[in-house]
């Protein structure tokens, strides 16, 4: 479900999970310039968003996000983090030019980028897995 990612900013690795308050993503504006946005919404946060940091593929397919005029956006990572049923944490690499895709949700002043999942052919790891995109 990708727990964690982890980018190069300033020469500097960085790590962000999740669960942390005000997670950002650095998402990639169309310049390829890097945008940092929050990641999703937790349980503390008010707003009118949806909770958690994932919105489901075949979800955005059926048009449940509709409400929050999505936008698709790509996600500037160099590796993500799942963890198994064990809760031990696996990193795992992106390739030049893949990016997480993301979805930018907003309701009123409200804006966030929650991660797009799909159904990973290999379970063994989760059964949700970020979809990769490519430039």
């Amino acid at each position: 479900m990708c727990g964690g990612v982890s980018y190069k900013e300033n020469e500097k690795q960085v790590k962000v999970y999740f669960p942390v308050p005000n997670a950002s993503l650095p998402v990639l504006n169309k310049d390829k310039s890097i945008n940092k946005m929050t990641w999703g919404r937790r349980r503390e946060e008010k707003g009118a968003l949806p909770l958690g940091g994932w919105a489901r593929h075949e979800s955005i397919l059926k048009g449940v996000w509709g409400k929050y005029q999505p936008i698709p956006v790509k996600i500037a990572v160099d590796a993500f983090m799942e963890k198994d049923n064990q809760k031990t944490s696996h990193w795992f690499d992106l390739a030049e030019g893949e990016y997480i895709q993301g979805l930018v949700a907003n309701s009123g002043d409200e804006q966030r980028v929650y991660v797009v999942t799909v159904e990973p052919d290999d379970k063994s790891i989760h059964d949700r897995w970020p979809r990769i995109v490519e430039e």
